[in-house]
């Protein structure tokens, strides 16, 4: 069995062949190895394709055990800090049983050098999520991640392009780019950059009645700027949101969509930690592996 583990916003997810198991993150700070036992059912695990946190410090698939600092420039910036994706990380590295760590996508990436003007494209597990939808959707698509964050991605000939995370283009639910009333509360000293971003999203800008409306909007907007580079890309929704959105994306885009659910992350890692290991793959979506 090959596992992928998704290190999202609010839960650790796993998965390996066709099965499945979730921990929050906040109860991930006790986790081990033991807890998957219920995944495994006692078969043996040949090795892993781990995630955390941006994986903005490294650029290719590599041993998790070369990693320094976790593969993170630093813990400061975008996101909640609970513990969990550490310990859960930690654990796996040592665990004995070979693990690969995915990185994000970043400055050093190898991606279209136009979405350089911003540092930071996506964390590692949306690599997962890209690898799952192009064994569905074929080499040339799109998928729109759409949960705490939207993180939308563009795959042209089984290579990642390019993609636009949460603090940069659409809003999630909880998390978003900073507006200028942000600007103006972090300068001022109400606020740090951090809390504004957690408090960016539709959940806490906008009354009820707008808020799906204005995910859908938004994702709908990320989806149809990279079609501009793919014109006939299918278009993949996921995350915790999508059903909500799928009808009104949809209409705007005037497209039939492929709506995935929240184990589509870990499922993809697993297919990735399967094909690196087992089938040798030197490269993921045009992500250089080096064991």
């Amino acid at each position: 069995m090959f596992v992928g583990i998704d290190h999202g916003t609010t839960a650790m997810r796993f998965a390996g062949g066709d099965k499945v198991y979730k921990i929050p993150r906040a109860e991930a700070v006790s986790f081990q190895l033991s807890n998957l036992t219920d995944l495994t059912g006692g078969e043996k695990i040949e090795g892993f394709a781990v995630t955390y946190s941006m994986g903005d410090n490294f650029s290719e698939i590599v041993p998790a055990i070369t990693l320094k600092n976790r593969g993170l420039v630093s813990r400061e910036g975008a996101g909640e800090h609970t513990g969990g994706g550490t310990r859960v990380f930690d654990v796996i590295r040592e665990s004995g049983i070979p693990v690969i760590a995915i990185p994000g996508l970043h400055r050093g990436s190898n991606t279209d050098p136009r979405f350089k003007v911003y540092s930071h494209q996506a964390s590692p597990e949306k690599i997962g999520l890209a690898y799952e939808v192009v064994s569905r959707l074929g080499p040339t698509c799109i998928v729109s991640d759409i949960s705490s964050n939207t993180v939308t991605l563009l795959i042209k000939d089984n290579k990642i392009v390019g993609g636009f995370d949460a603090c940069v283009f659409a809003p999630g639910w909880i998390h978003g780019a900073l507006d200028l009333d942000a600007i103006r509360a972090v300068d001022s000293g109400q606020v740090t950059a951090n809390e504004a971003f957690l408090h960016a999203g539709v959940r806490d800008t906008l009354p009820e009645p707008c808020r799906n409306s204005a995910l859908a909007m938004f994702a709908a907007m990320e989806c149809a700027s990279l079609r501009l580079l793919a014109p006939e890309a299918p278009v993949a929704l996921c995350g915790s949101r999508a059903m909500s959105v799928y009808e009104e994306i949809a209409g705007l885009l005037s497209l039939k969509l492929l709506v995935l659910d929240e184990w589509t992350a870990a499922k993809g890692l697993s297919r990735i930690a399967k094909d690196v290991f087992l089938k040798k793959a030197t490269h993921i979506l045009g992500i250089p592996v080096r064991l």
